[in-house]
Order: C-alpha cells, then structure tokens, then sequence
C-alpha cells in the first residue's frame, strides 16, 4: 500500500473477496455433498459467482491508480482471462454451466482465492504472515492451477456446440485459439508462480533467521534515533540540512515527511529548483549538504568510531607499495563508436551524431564536442593523461576506451582476484599503462600474474583515508583527472559515492591541478537548455493519439507531461527544470548523485576543471538481468526521442566528452568559462538519451513501455483476448451473438 489512508479500504475490499468466494466455494462444496448436478450448481452460484469475480476488475483500478503497486499489465491479464471465462463461457452457454467442469472450475479458483485475499488482507497490519496461511497461498497453486486450466479448458471445450449453433464464427474461432493460448500461457504462469514461492520462502526464511553476527568497520551511516542506521532518517536529514540556509519552510518539510520512499522525489526537484534561484543557493545547498555527511557519517577502525571527517584527518596509512603494468598494444588511430554492431569512425560517426542531435536523443553541444574529437585524432592521445578510476572495472566506466588511447590509468577497485585478472589482461593487450594498490611488495609479486592479482586492490568503504593517501603520492609531478565510477545497488550507492567523495576532496586539497570526473545519470533532476523543454512541448504535441488517450485517462498517473514551470532566479533569468527521477529506483539512488552534483559545482567554483556529462540509458548486463527492466527498455522507443544504448556506445561517446572536457579550453569544464548558475554545468553537452526532450516524465513511462514492449511480442495472444471481449460484450448486450458466417460449409 503507498499510503496509510488506503490501508482500511484494502483491508476491507480484501476481506470481503475473501468472504465472498468462500461463499462461493460452500455453494460449490455443499452442492457437491449433496450430489447436485452442475446445472443445479449453477442455480446457486451464477450470481454469486458473477458478483465476486467482477469485484476483481478493481485489482487492476487499484494498479491504475497506483493504489497498490502490483504490476498493471500482470493484473490486466489475469482479471481479463477469469471475466472471459464466466461471462463469456459459464453464463451465456448452457453446455457450459451444465458440465461438470464447472465444479472443477469453481472449487480450483476458490480454494486459490481465499487464502490469496486474506493474506492480502491481514498483510497490511501484520509484520509477519501465520505459517499456515503463509504456506496455502504459496502452494495450493502446485495442484490447483492444473485443476483449475483444466477446468478452465474444458469449459471452453465444451461450448463450442453452442457457437456453432448459434452460428458465431468469430468466438467460435476465438475459443479454439483461447484454448491454444493455455499451451504457452499455462506452464509460463506455472513456472512464474514457482519462482514467486522460492522467492517469498526465501524471504520469510532471511527475516525469521537471527541475524547473522557482522563486524562493522568503515564507512556507515549515522546511528538514528531508534539505535539503527536508518537510511531513510539519514536521507532526510542530509536533505534537510542542506536547504535550512536557503529555505527552513522547505527543511521542515523535508524532515515532516512521512513515507520518504516514495515521497522523497519533491523534494529532490524543490532542492534543484531553490539552487537554480541564486549561484549562492547552490553553492550553499551543496556545501551544506556535503558538510552533514562528512560530519555525520562514522567510519569505524578497530573498535574505534569516527566522523569520516575525523577519519580522513586522523587516519595516515597507505599501501605497502605500488603496481605497475605497461601493455605492448598499438594505439587506436581515431575516436570510434560501436553502435549496434557497426564501428563508426569518420563520416558515418558524424551522420549518426547528426541523426541523434536531429531526433532529440542528444543535446546539439554533445553532438559537437564528439565531432570536434573524431575530428581532432591528436586529442585521442592521451599518453600524456593521468586518469585516477574510483570503480575501475565499473560496467559504465572509460577504462576500455581510455587504455586504447595510450592514457596512464590508476585503477582503483577491489581487491579481488578476479576483477584484477581482468584489468591487467586489459591493460596488457592495449596501448595503456595502468598504475594500482599493492598489500605486499611489488618486486615480492610482479613476476607472478596470480600473486599480483591476490595482492592488488583494495576497499573504497573500509579504506578510504588509505586511499586518498595512497593517491597524495602516485605520480607527483602529474595532474590526476580523478573519476568517479563505482555503482553499488540501494545504501551501498551512497556509502561508495561518499567514500569517492572524500578521496577526491582530499586530492583536491592538496594537489591543485586536479580535474573531477562524473558520469551523470537521466533519472535525475536538471537545469535544462529552454531548447530542450520548448521540444519537449513539441513532442508532445506531436504524440500518438493512444499516448494523448492513456495520458488523459490516467489523469497523469501514466504519462505525464516533461515540462514544469519554469524558475524564475533572483536575477531575473528563468531557468527550466527537468525532472527525470524514476521513483523505483529510490531516494538512496537520488542521494548518491546529489553527492556528485554538489562535488562538481564546488570543485569548479574553487577553481578547479570537472567534466561531469549525463550518460544515456544503458542496457548493462546489471540493468537487462530484471525482466521488467529489460521490458521496459524494450519499449521505450515508442516515445520519442528515447533510445536506450548498448553498453559498447555508451562507453565510447561517455568516453569521448571526457576527452573533449579536458582538451577544449573554453568548454564548460572549465573553471575559467562563466556560468550564471552552477547548475549549468550539468546543462551544456548531455548524452541523456532523449529524456530532456521526451513529451513525459520518465517516471511516468515505464509501465506503459513494458505494456508496449507485451503488446508486441504477445500480439497474437492479444488480438485473441480483445476478440473474445468484444464478442463477450455483444454477447452481453444484445442476448446473442451477431452472424458474420452462414456456416454452410459444415453442413
């Protein structure tokens, strides 16, 4: 449930289906006690029957609505086939209702559906299930949905008489293909309810478990005021205290908040929008922000539990000693980029830039800061770079780029055997050179590749201070371009983005030629180019009317309008402001990159360069591995200009706006080019995929993408359903079916 105020109105429409087929399941039982036939059973149960399955079309309001968050298209279909299947069979057929498979039918679904609504029912005011109703609604589906599809079909079998009596081509034609639907859809819902039951079993078995004893050590956060380490209660206050100074009615709400999981995407968009205001809101939004989390955060070492401030002062270790790696490859003698399976280099590069720029996927300064670098081949060597990689061996990370334009790479990753086996034998068969953490001696390992493996690496969490001081001293007569790469899922984003926020406030401070990287995300709130939002408008204008029609009858709950009021600044200038946040991917996501927006504003106002780009949709293998992800991005090129790249393209163009960043002396990476807003860092060049300029807000795509994404590959399967519905209501309507077939052919 997404808010308490439904909660009583679940619990009763729960119950109250619950009650209303054990109704139905007396009737059938107390029928079949008695020895009635199904024509008698059908007396009893055709109302009854009727009234609670048609109280299940709710589900799927309620999934509209976002009421409950169960996926719409899933309930849709389920609901669907069961109204079908009584209206359209069980109660306009008598061969239907007078078979026995009516009792089949009835039974299976009711012993399935009791226990389902109550588990639903008492599930939103118990925290933990009775076994026993835990264990019927996860496994009364092994011998009931056998029974019950072959109630189901069998239904349907014997109907078909009465169509061809009744001389309707159309169901009677649609009930052959329903019945040809159960041999893919049948085992597909099988297999799917077995992994629902694996999943919750093993969910029940983790929380009922004693927790298993865990050392703490380094990077955490803050205790709470319930003795946890809330990162809900964390999130809030880190939001809070960076707007007091700017807007305390702001900071309440924040801190007043009740669900911040799914509420905290306003206030995300209301900090942006207060930092647009003024170049000061931003900046001290930013430092305030970044201030409570280095103050607040502990990191623990032995017992002993600091700030990670504290830490990154108090803690003076390094490494035992440094690797290094020179490969023996050839440079690459142009900036390419594999796009869906070609190498684009020269003409065909600036075409499909040209292509992107022209359909709104990338932002016009992106397509020209690439074409500026394929042009420019001496920029692409970069044998005189030094590039420090916090996440070296991260799935969206320049590594592979990089070391293929002879860069010197310091990697940074974990010290695990197999990460460093595959990062050496990258940097061994390129142009590169690649510089690395060693817990033993070089000269002990370096003529050993399994013992340098073993040795490289270390942990940016737990070892954070040792990192940056390790960093102090690789390479001293050099300028680093330090980049932050590393992803971890749900808290860990954030504990990684601020452990690679404290290195490089620790490079920065004591070596003054340092340039920050960042890899920005789409899912994120922006200060726009007015270009982008003005196509923004266009495109949804320009919509497909089925778009215009889901908008319009959602009220917004779908596909909702990209385009917000613009910012008026206190100098007068509006600024227009994107909000690209996908609530799924929660406020622990959104805090993360907050921490790499604020790094980036301040390094640059104190002088320094940062290269911080908005990297497209990706399908990495981390992302395509959830089915609905993957359905997801399957349909979003329905909506214009959304493209979702594969992992090879995006690496390449990413990797080319850095190189363009820290070659073009009056781009915006630059501390010396004016902007008047800090924001606007984040404005010029985006390789954001088409999000900027899409006609809805991206949150508000998903469930309407996987449902296109469906709707293609189980067209077939779907013509079926919507003839049948529609035949169903004439049925309905008129008392028969309309003749489209004199049927002579049979006689």
């Amino acid at each position: 449930c997404l808010g308490n105020p439904m909660k009583p109105y679940l619990f009763l429409f729960n119950l109250g289906s619950c009650v209303g087929w054990a109704f139905v399941l007396y009737i059938a039982t107390h029928s079949a006690w008695h020895g009635h036939t199904a024509a008698q059973l059908w007396e009893r149960l055709e109302h009854p029957l009727l009234i609670v399955q048609s109280m299940a079309a709710l589900e799927v309001v309620h999934s509209l609505l976002g009421i409950v968050r169960s996926p719409f298209f899933t309930a849709l279909v389920q609901v669907a086939s069961r109204l079908i299947l009584v209206w359209g069979y069980s109660h306009p057929c008598p061969l239907s209702h007078t078979h026995w498979s009516l009792y089949l039918m009835v039974v299976s679904w009711s012993l399935v559906e009791v226990p389902r609504y109550l588990f639903y029912a008492l599930n939103l005011y118990m925290a933990r299930m009775p076994y026993p109703l835990f264990w019927l609604r996860y496994s009364l589906f092994a011998i009931l949905y056998p029974t019950g599809m072959l109630g189901e079909l069998s239904q349907v079998w014997v109907s078909l008489p009465f169509w061809l009596q009744a001389r309707s081509l159309i169901w009677w034609y649609a009930s052959l293909a329903l019945m040809a639907s159960y041999i893919p859809g049948g085992p597909f819902m099988y297999v799917h309810m077995l992994i629902q039951r694996k999943r919750a079993i093993k969910n029940r078995l983790a929380a009922s478990a004693p927790p298993t004893p865990r050392v703490e050590t380094g990077l955490l956060f803050p205790v709470g005021k319930k003795g946890d380490r809330s990162t809900s209660e964390a999130g809030k206050a880190v939001f809070a205290a960076s707007l007091d100074a700017v807007d305390a009615q702001a900071a309440a709400r924040v801190r007043t908040e009740r669900n911040w999981r799914f509420g905290y995407p306003r206030h995300v968009v209301r900090n942006v929008e207060l930092a647009a205001q003024s170049p000061e809101n931003a900046l001290t939004i930013a430092r305030a922000g970044l201030d409570w989390l280095h103050h607040h955060f502990e990191f623990l070492r032995d017992g002993q539990t600091m700030s990670l401030a504290e830490a990154m002062n108090k803690v003076k270790g390094s490494f035992a000693d440094t690797g290094f790696i020179k490969g023996s490859g050839k440079r690459e003698g142009s900036f390419r980029v594999e796009y869906k399976g070609t190498l684009l280099t020269g003409d065909a590069l600036v075409q499909q830039l040209q292509k992107w720029a022209e359909y709104g996927t990338i932002e016009p300064e992106a397509r020209d800061a690439l074409i500026t670098v394929a042009e420019r081949g001496d920029w692409c060597d970069l044998s005189d770079r030094w590039f420090v990689l916090l996440g070296a061996g991260s799935a969206m990370g320049p590594l592979e780029v990089l070391l293929s334009c002879g860069a010197n790479v310091v990697a940074i990753d974990l010290d695990r055997p197999a990460i460093w086996k595959r990062l050496l034998g990258m940097v061994r068969n390129s142009c590169g050179t690649m510089t690395f953490p060693l817990k033993k001696k070089w000269n002990a390992v370096k003529d050993d590749e399994d013992k340098i493996c073993e040795a490289a690496g270390c942990n940016l969490f737990t070892e954070t201070p040792e990192i940056c001081n390790w960093l102090l001293r690789v390479a001293p007569d050099k300028e680093l371009i330090v980049g932050g790469y590393a992803y971890l899922d749900s808290a860990a984003h954030v504990q990684v983005s601020l452990a690679m926020d404290a290195i490089m406030a620790g490079v920065c401070a004591q070596r003054k030629g340092t340039t920050l990287a960042f890899l920005c995300s789409p899912s994120d709130v922006f200060v726009i180019p007015e270009a982008s939002r003005k196509a923004a408008q266009e495109n949804a204008r320009n919509a497909p009317f089925w778009q215009k029609l889901v908008s319009l009858l959602s009220r917004g709950r779908f596909l909702a309008p990209n385009v917000r009021v613009p910012v008026t600044a206190s100098d007068g200038k509006t600024y227009d402001i994107c909000d690209g946040l996908a609530v799924a991917q929660g406020p622990n996501y959104a805090l993360a990159k907050r921490i790499q927006h604020w790094r980036a504003m301040i390094a640059r106002t104190d002088g320094f360069a940062v290269s911080s780009n908005i990297a497209p949709s990706t399908s990495t293998v981390s992302v395509v591995h959830n089915k609905q992800f993957a359905a997801a991005y399957g349909g979003f090129h329905n909506f214009r200009p959304l493209e979702v790249l594969g992992q090879e393209t995006s690496n390449a163009v990413m990797a080319g706006l850095l190189i363009y960043d820290i070659r073009a002396r009056g781009g915006v990476a630059q501390p010396k080019t004016s902007l008047a807003n800090p924001l606007l860092l984040f404005a010029s060049g985006a390789f954001h995929g088409g999000v900027w300029r899409s006609a809805f807000k991206m949150n508000s795509i998903g469930e309407v993408a996987v449902l296109a994404f469906y709707t293609k590959v189980y067209a077939p399967m779907i013509a079926i359903g919507m003839s049948l519905g529609a035949v169903c209501v004439s049925l309905l309507a008129t008392g028969r079916v309309s003749l489209p077939h004199t049927w002579t052919f049979f006689h």
